[in-house]
Parts: structure tokens; C-alpha cells; sequence
């Protein structure tokens, strides 16, 4: 947060971390080494306008303009065929006009059905113009908590964030939903072909425990070693700022339409250049400018370097049935279970706790630290960090923690019997997703009074007007009446009872769950659940479901659970 810091080396090269009540102090006791050095790692426009805000007292948030331009240019071809948006696109990257066009949420809704198109239904998408503050407000509410859904990790944004212009908040949002859009074909269960990855010594398990952007790099050094050059990349910013790896890989990738010796024989921009051009050529998404690559941009860089992937992987695609077999062990192909694992591993996400993302519950929990960290944020205190293993290298190391989590999990009061340790470790979905599950219940109704099961039964009883449900599995919820009418006692505005069909087809069950859903969204309910849970009556999701209509009827959000810093943090 460059407005709370500002970073400075003195001349005895130590650095230091002071509050931007001292910029002048710094520049005074500094000189231009101090301020040359902070000031070094922007763009020429952004340093100019941090020298000037230094001087003037004004220090603010920045954002850069180069990503500003790429979005734009990526959202416009992403878009480009999407019907209704005529007075949104095409956005124009030199005005800068895509802060202006995504106050209303409109455009952004899109984006995220670009992203999963199950996310929001557009029934509940308040579109009739004007719109009023009001109708504004319930559209972001929507597409933020859809956003999360996504698997983005989106903390105190608000729909202020948008309508006050608040830009360089608005970017990081964009930049997380254009980032798994562009990766969303970087795993195994898209692209089985990426066994081909594998390292000598590797089974199909270590390749699925990879993030999508450390999937994406190996795929690039697998082509710059196929190519038989010595270059690998480690980054997508330094590393690739010349372009001669780009040059390589799309000449490995299609060498009838990409001559290597001819970008090479080029510098600087005019050898990007060339490498766009080829990137083109072979179908790549058309935004990136060269100043993009050769500013050594990582989030630019990394947006095209997925581009490039998802035209041409140029990896044999032909998978052996012997390694389908291998990679349906690893996947879980418990449908039910695999959404409870998405929920969840979005909920732990959306917590914002330090250093903590979740790409797989099953993989990212074996060290016992994220557990720990989670578990902490539940209930401040309980766990004694002294004893916990702070790099879990090994077996032993993991087993300890993870004792450690089944021991704070039963003075929570979890119900574990039959889990160990060793269960976490060894990757027991079945156990995992049973210790979990607990923890978010816990949170979720800690957050709503440290309610239990009944008392939110008793609530869901009290607002469903006229609707009695016997448990959070009753064959009544399938028609999502029960949410429309707790949705009315909250807010009679939201639901368009024209939309709501009656009767309990199948299409008709769908239809209603999505639409409940949205509507939920639109309070401003963080939602993880999936239409299919209301239609298969997972008591769990729907039990979150009720719970988070419950944190907005009684005026309490996610947000709240933060802790003391992050609240501190906040508030600043």
C-alpha cells in the first residue's frame, strides 16, 4: 500500500519501511539516492506523477497505465460478440474510459460470464436506464459476490469502490478475473495433454499440485528446452523483457509463420513488435503493445504468455489411455465432493489472511499451516505458534502440524473421531473435506451471534413466510421458494416475482436456484454455492446458503471477521 509506506534506500544501502507523513524527511535525509531508488521501479509517467505528489504532499495510490491499455484491449476482443453491451465497448485504452463504463456493473457481469457462465443470471441484472443509485448498487453488489465466486480473491471492495472511481482497486479486481480466464485452460482436467510436463522422476499428482502459473512457466521452458536453447525463464518480467525467449518459443510453436533469426536479428521494441506480430499469426488474443513486453510488465506478460498457450499448446494431444488412467486417480470424480471442495477453497480464500491462497484443499492443507492459519482466524489465540513446525519440509514436520490441527479442531469442538494427522497428510478427502466443512460452519455462524444449526433453522422458519422446513435437506427447498421469501423479508425490492416460475421440473428447479442465487448476490450475500447444490439438496452448501442471508438481514459482512490489522488496515 504505496499511500501508508514509502520505501526509500539510504546511502549505507539498508532499507527501511516509514509512513508517508516522512516522504519529505526521506527525500531531505536521502537525497537522490533515496528517492531515485523507490522511484526507479515505476514507469516514466508513474514516477512523475510520485515525484510530484511527494513534493506537493499529496501522495496517492497509483496504477499503471500499461495495464490499464492491456485490459481494455483484452475485454474488447473478449466481448467483442457479446450481445447488449454497444454503449460499453469498444473501450478506448488512451481515454481510460473502462473505469466510467464499469460503474454500473453491467460490463463487468459480462466479463464474469466470459469467466463461468454460471455465475450470474442476467434476469436479476438490473439493465433499464437510467438506473438509479440504488439499482447501481444492487448490480455490483451482484457481480462483486459473483467475482468471489470465481475463485478471485476480493477483499473490502465495495460498491463504492466503483462508483467513486476508486482505480487502482477496480484494476486488481479486473486484473484477477482476466487472469483466470486466460488460465482457466492450464490444468489437467481441461488440457489432459500437460502430462507431457512431466520431469523425469515426476508422477501425474506432482504436476497437479502446480498452480496455473507455475504450469504456465514450465510449459514455456518445456519449449525453450525442446528448441535446444540454453535460456529458461523464471519469471514473466525480467526473463522475457528482451523477447528473444518469446522469439524462441513461437518459432518451436510454428516455425512456418515465426522466424526466430528474423526477430532476433532486432531490438529492443521493434523485436517485440515482430514477436506480436507472430503471436497473431498463430491465433493468439490480440492487446499487448510492445512497451508492455519490453517494461518487463509480469501481469501483461503473463496475460500474453496464456494467450499464446491457449492458441497453440504445441504439445502432442494425443493422451494414452494407460495416462488417462493415471489422471482420473488423481482427480476427484466425486461430483458432490468436488464442489464442496470449490466451495470451501473459496471461502478460505475470500478470508484474505496473509500469504494464504488455496488452489486444491486437498493438496494446499498437507503442511497443516493453512488449516492453522484459517483456524486462527476463526478463534484468535487458539493456536500457539511456538510450537507449530513454520516450514514443514518434510513427513515428520507435516504429521506435526497436522496433529496440531486435529487437537485445536476438537477444542473447537469438532467432531472428529476417526481423523488424524497422518489423514491430512496422506490427502483423505473424504476426512478433509469433514474437518473443513466444520471450520466454515463454525466461522459462519460465529459471525451471525455464534448461532447453532437450530437457532438458524428457527430463523429461516421465521422469515419464509409460511414456509416450514424440518431440516436444511427438506424437499421444499428444491424450488427455491424458501429464498425468494426470505430475500422479501429482507428487501421486497429485489425479486421480480414475474420471473419465479412454479412447479418443480427440472428446468423450472434450475431455473429458480440460479435466479435465487443472483438475487441473494444482489443483497450483497457472499455466495459460494452452486445451483446444483439447491437441486440436489446438499444440506451443507444450502445450510451456508441460509447463513449468509442471515449475516445481511442482521447488517454483518464477511468483512467484519477480519482481524484487529486487517481491520486497521482497512479502515486506513
Amino acid at each position: 500500500y504505496t499511500d501508508f509506506f514509502f520505501f526509500f534506500s539510504s546511502r549505507r544501502r539498508h532499507t527501511r519501511f516509514l509512513p508517508v507523513s516522512w516522504a519529505r524527511r526521506c527525500v531531505q535525509e536521502t537525497g537522490t539516492w533515496g528517492i531515485y531508488t523507490y522511484l526507479s521501479n515505476f514507469q516514466l509517467q508513474t514516477r512523475m506523477e510520485l515525484l510530484t505528489q511527494l513534493i506537493t504532499g499529496e501522495f496517492k495510490h497509483t496504477y499503471s497505465h500499461e495495464e490499464v491499455h492491456a485490459y481494455s484491449q483484452l475485454i474488447n476482443s473478449m466481448l467483442k460478440s457479446e450481445q447488449g453491451l454497444e454503449e460499453y465497448l469498444p473501450l478506448d485504452p488512451d481515454t481510460e474510459n473502462i473505469f466510467e463504463r464499469l460503474e454500473d456493473g453491467v460490463l463487468l457481469a459480462h466479463l464474469i460470464h466470459k469467466v463461468n457462465p454460471d455465475l450470474i443470471d442476467f434476469r436479476a441484472l438490473n439493465t433499464k436506464k437510467p438506473l438509479s443509485v440504488f439499482k447501481q448498487k444492487e448490480n455490483l453488489n451482484l457481480v462483486i459476490s459473483a467475482a468471489k465466486a470465481t475463485g478471485a480473491t476480493i477483499i473490502s471492495i465495495f460498491p463504492e469502490t466503483f462508483m467513486k472511481n476508486i482505480k487502482h482497486m477496480i484494476l486488481g479486481v479486473i486484473w484477477q478475473i482476466l487472469k483466470i480466464w486466460v488460465l482457466s485452460q492450464l490444468n489437467l482436467q481441461s488440457s489432459p495433454y500437460l502430462v507431457r510436463l512431466l520431469n523425469p522422476g515426476e508422477e501425474i499428482k506432482d504436476l497437479f499440485k502446480l498452480p496455473p502459473e507455475k504450469l504456465l512457466i514450465r510449459w514455456f521452458n518445456y519449449h525453450l528446452e525442446q528448441a535446444g536453447t540454453a535460456r529458461r525463464v523464471k519469471n514473466l518480467s525480467e526473463d522475457v523483457k528482451d523477447s528473444e525467449c518469446y522469439a524462441i518459443l513461437l518459432n518451436q510453436l510454428c516455425p512456418s509463420e515465426c522466424n526466430k533469426e528474423e526477430a532476433l536479428s532486432l531490438e529492443g521494441d521493434k523485436r517485440a513488435e515482430k514477436v506480436i506480430d507472430y503471436s497473431k499469426k498463430i491465433g493468439a488474443t490480440s492487446f499487448t503493445e510492445p512497451y508492455h513486453i519490453t517494461s518487463g510488465n509480469p501481469k501483461v506478460n503473463l496475460l500474453f504468455t496464456a494467450s499464446i498457450f491457449n492458441a497453440c499448446p504445441g504439445l502432442e494431444i494425443t493422451v494414452t489411455e494407460e495416462e488417462h488412467k493415471e489422471i482420473s486417480v488423481v482427480i476427484d470424480d466425486d461430483v458432490e465432493g468436488s464442489r464442496e471442495e470449490r466451495a470451501f477453497r473459496m471461502y478460505i480464500n475470500s478470508l484474505g489472511i496473509e500469504n494464504v491462497y488455496v488452489n486444491n484443499i486437498h493438496e494446499d492443507i498437507k503442511d497443516g499451516l493453512v488449516l492453522l492459519k484459517v483456524m486462527e482466524r476463526v478463534q484468535p489465540g487458539i493456536v500457539n505458534w511456538k510450537k507449530v513446525e513454520q516450514n514443514p519440509n518434510n513427513r515428520f514436520k507435516q504429521i506435526t502440524n497436522c496433529n496440531m490441527v486435529v487437537d485445536i479442531g476438537k477444542q473447537m469442538g469438532f467432531s472428529l473421531v476417526g481423523i488424524g494427522g497422518i489423514d491430512i497428510v496422506d490427502g483423505n478427502k473424504k476426512l478433509n473435506l469433514a474437518l473443513v466443512w466444520q471450520l466454515v460452519k463454525k466461522h459462519t455462524l460465529q459471525v451471525i451471534g455464534g448461532w447453532n444449526e437450530e437457532k438458524l433453522l428457527q430463523w429461516v422458519n421465521e422469515k419464509s413466510g409460511g414456509i416450514k422446513l424440518k431440516n436444511f435437506k427438506d424437499s421444499q427447498i428444491k424450488t427455491s421458494q424458501v429464498f425468494f421469501q426470505i430475500i422479501d423479508s429482507i428487501n421486497k425490492d429485489v425479486v421480480d416475482h414475474s420471473i419465479v416460475q412454479n412447479g418443480d421440473s427440472d428446468q423450472i428447479i434450475q431455473n429458480n436456484a440460479k435466479y435465487a442465487i443472483s438475487c441473494a448476490r444482489k443483497l450483497g450475500a457472499t455466495v459460494f454455492l452452486l445451483w446444483e447444490d439447491i437441486r440436489d439438496l446438499n444440506p451443507k452448501m444450502i445450510m451456508a446458503f441460509m447463513a449468509a442471508l442471515a449475516q445481511i438481514e442482521k447488517g454483518v459482512h464477511l468483512e467484519t471477521m477480519l482481524d484487529p490489522y486487517e481491520k486497521e488496515k482497512k479502515t486506513e
